[in-house]
C-alpha cells in the first residue's frame, strides 16, 4: 500500500522564515521574540495598515496599492504584517501550510459556494 501523496503546498514561508530567524540572531534580538511580543507587534502593525484606510470610501481604498500617495506604505506595512505573522508561527511551531489548508477545508464545508454565494452573511450552514 502507497502512502497518501503529501497534498500541494498553498504557501512555503520556509525561507522567509530562516532569513527573520538569522536577521533576529544577528541583532540578539531572539530574547524579545516572545509569542506574546509578537502577537502584539502584529497587532501593531495591522493597526498601522489599517490607518492607511481610514476614513476613506470603498471606491478610494481599491486604489491604495497603486496610488503613489500610500502605494509604497501599504507594501511596507504588508510587508510587516507577514513578517511578524511567518516569525510567530514559527516561535509557536506552527506549518502556516497546513494551518492554511486545514482552515479553508473547514471553511469550504462551512460556507458550501452553493448556498452562500453573494453573501456575506457569516451564519454557518446547517449541513454537518
Amino acid at each position: 500500500m502507497t502512502p497518501a501523496p503529501e497534498p500541494q503546498r498553498l504557501l512555503d514561508v520556509d525561507a522567509l522564515s530562516r532569513a527573520l530567524e538569522r536577521f533576529a540572531v544577528e541583532r540578539d534580538w531572539t530574547q524579545f521574540h516572545s509569542p506574546k511580543n509578537l502577537a502584539m507587534a502584529l497587532t501593531g502593525e495591522v493597526g498601522e495598515l489599517v490607518e492607511i484606510f481610514q476614513w476613506m470610501s470603498a471606491e478610494e481604498s481599491a486604489d491604495v496599492g497603486t496610488d503613489p500617495r500610500t502605494a509604497q506604505a501599504v507594501r511596507d506595512e504588508l510587508a510587516d504584517v507577514l513578517i511578524y505573522l511567518v516569525r510567530l508561527a514559527d516561535r509557536l511551531g506552527v506549518d502556516l501550510d497546513a494551518a492554511v489548508r486545514d482552515k479553508m477545508q473547514r471553511n469550504a464545508l462551512r460556507y458550501p459556494a452553493d448556498e452562500v454565494r453573494g453573501s456575506n452573511s457569516k451564519q454557518p450552514t446547517t449541513r454537518s
